[in-house]
């Protein structure tokens, strides 16, 4: 049977490796791409900022361009999905509807009332997975009806899965030839993508991130010329506060979807079919595209996943409530110049390195504030182009301890952390230029620095820039007495994500040494907060977890 088909694009803005799309125009005689602009909907799930709306636009944009090119167009409608839909099935005599199939509560409600909404009008309905590797209910089927619950355990699946099944043939313009998208004859201004001012929102940052599949692909093509950084990418080795990402950056481009993963993944694999020594999973590039599949996986299967509370997985803690503190944070007024630079640069661009993210996030939960992940998982949620429901969540819950992570001993140093890679602050000088004029020596620690340094300097801190809102040294280790205490006592939630087969010998010293000796072992060993009489902690390799214990001034009313 020829359809006349409604393909809707929800986060999957591409042509390539589109294999609902190209299922549906082999099966259709009329297709119209169709994007619904349901606001209720995409802002009901997630909070989203205007640098997030503005790359969707963007996106949208390029993706209309991208159509038109092979004689299509793409139809953008603001409204709720039932009326709209409604509606067009009627005015276009529409019999097939199709879409990704998706893996996120608020997407499979979605999904669930389009098959509800299909039946009831008779269509038919096409969909296929195309924003993750794997169809993650086969991953759990595999795993006796259970999401497995630590990496390692999840990459065993998948050898008995084998690979994820390879990228979607190319759409060309003789697929829009043989099934034409018809015009309508409201014309084009109905269904023009909307500017960002029409949605109310205002951005005054340029674009450094322009959305879109073109720029996906630029982006990607850019990176395979350089095979040797490819096959010898290591994550942990990258600089977070480089100027320049030290990454990929295809973080937002695979988000949206603008880019595919498969694509990604099999092109890799080529790079490392052809390369002897190359790295391995999980600091890989391939082992960073599993750990995407892996949160994935868990969220589809975990209830109340985005939350601490009902969250089987998730240590159950008496954050601290305090606004203030949090706002401090989120508007980088914290005081420690690593953590305000980090803030500012993600509210201006939307993005920041895997490492910066892990430093704030440290910061605010287990490290210094004791604040709750959910409050900085909204914040990210609101600013961040490559915001992602299940990714979002389980790195919040990784890097506050609550889940997935053990080693809770370890906390991010805010001065030393970032001092290691840029000695001489260029990242802080970018994004908080009240301290461009600060000596290096000072710059990470600038209440530190004489009174007259700072008038040469034209910072008078605690005026110009604020003092340090609280003492990282004494913060840092109440906050490891209480994850101490409270990871005794909720044991067995922890061990649910601890795979105490990830490393042999860890096992043997586990089996041999009560919590709270490893806990002193990996304080020593990592140099997390636990001072060592008055001198400052130092490591023989000068671990990013290493503290410097903090020079404050006399506190005082001045210091929150």
């Amino acid at each position: 049977m020829s359809h006349r088909t409604i393909h809707l694009f929800n986060r999957g803005l591409r042509l390539h490796d589109n294999p609902t799309l190209v299922a549906a125009l082999e099966s259709s005689a009329a297709m119209y791409p169709v994007f619904l602009l349901d606001r209720a909907f995409m802002e009901g799930s997630v909070r989203m900022g205007a640098l997030r709306w503005r790359f969707i636009l963007q996106s949208l944009e390029d993706l209309h361009h991208s159509l038109q090119r092979l004689g299509s167009r793409l139809y953008v409608i603001q409204g709720s999905h039932e009326a709209v839909l409604r509606r067009l099935v009627a005015q276009w005599g529409i019999t097939q509807l199709s879409f990704d199939d998706e893996v996120e509560p608020h997407y499979k409600q979605l999904d669930k009332e389009l098959r509800t909404l299909a039946s009831e009008l008779s269509l038919s309905v096409l969909s296929c997975v195309a924003h993750s590797l794997y169809d993650v209910k086969r991953i759990i089927k595999a795993n006796s009806g259970q999401p497995p619950l630590t990496y390692k355990k999840f990459l065993r699946v998948l050898s008995v899965l084998g690979e994820p099944d390879t990228p979607a043939r190319e759409i060309t313009e003789t697929d829009f030839q043989k099934c034409p998208t018809p015009g309508d004859e409201e014309g084009e201004e109905p269904y023009k993508v909307p500017s960002l001012s029409e949605l109310g929102f205002e951005v005054e940052y340029e674009v450094l991130w322009p959305g879109g599949e073109s720029h996906a692909l630029k982006r990607l093509e850019k990176h395979f010329q350089s095979q040797g950084w490819v096959a010898n990418f290591s994550k942990p080795r990258t600089i977070p506060n480089s100027l320049l990402p030290s990454t990929t950056g295809l973080s937002p481009y695979l988000s949206l979807g603008c880019l595919s993963v498969r694509t990604f993944y099999h092109r890799l694999s080529k790079v490392y079919a052809q390369s002897k020594n190359h790295s391995l999973p999980p600091v890989s590039l391939q082992g960073q595209v599993l750990w995407r599949e892996f949160f994935y996986t868990v969220a589809s299967a975990t209830p109340n996943f985005t939350r601490m509370v009902g969250n089987p997985i998730c240590l159950q803690i008496d954050w601290y409530e305090d606004p203030q503190a949090l706002h401090k944070w989120k508007m980088g007024q914290t005081g420690f110049p690593w953590i305000d630079a980090i803030m500012t640069q993600l509210r201006q661009e939307g993005w920041v390195h895997h490492l910066a993210r892990h430093a704030v996030a440290c910061f605010l939960t287990r490290g210094d504030l004791w604040i709750s992940w959910e409050k900085g998982m909204k914040v990210f949620e609101e600013y961040l182009l490559d915001a992602d429901y299940s990714l979002n969540a389980g790195n919040w819950m990784w890097l506050s301890a609550s889940a997935f992570f053990h080693r809770y001993t370890r906390i991010f140093c805010p001065i030393r952390f970032g001092r290691r890679t840029d000695p001489d602050g260029h990242y802080l000088r970018k994004y908080l230029p009240v301290l461009k004029n600060f000596p290096s020596k000072y710059i990470y620690e600038p209440w530190t620095a004489p009174e007259h340094v700072q008038h040469q300097s034209g910072c008078i801190i605690g005026k110009d820039y604020p003092l340090p809102m609280v003492n990282h040294l004494e913060a840092s280790q109440r906050n490891l007495a209480l994850m101490k205490e409270l990871r005794i006592e909720q044991e067995n939630t922890a061990d649910l994500t601890r795979d105490m087969a990830d490393d042999p010998m860890e096992v043997g010293v586990k089996r041999k040494l009560p919590e709270d000796t490893i806990a002193q072992r990996d304080a020593t060993e990592y140099n997390s907060s636990v001072p060592v009489g008055n001198k400052r902690c130092s490591s023989p390799d000068e671990s990013s977890w290493t503290p410097d214990p903090v020079r404050l001034p006399e506190m005082s009313s001045k210091v929150v």
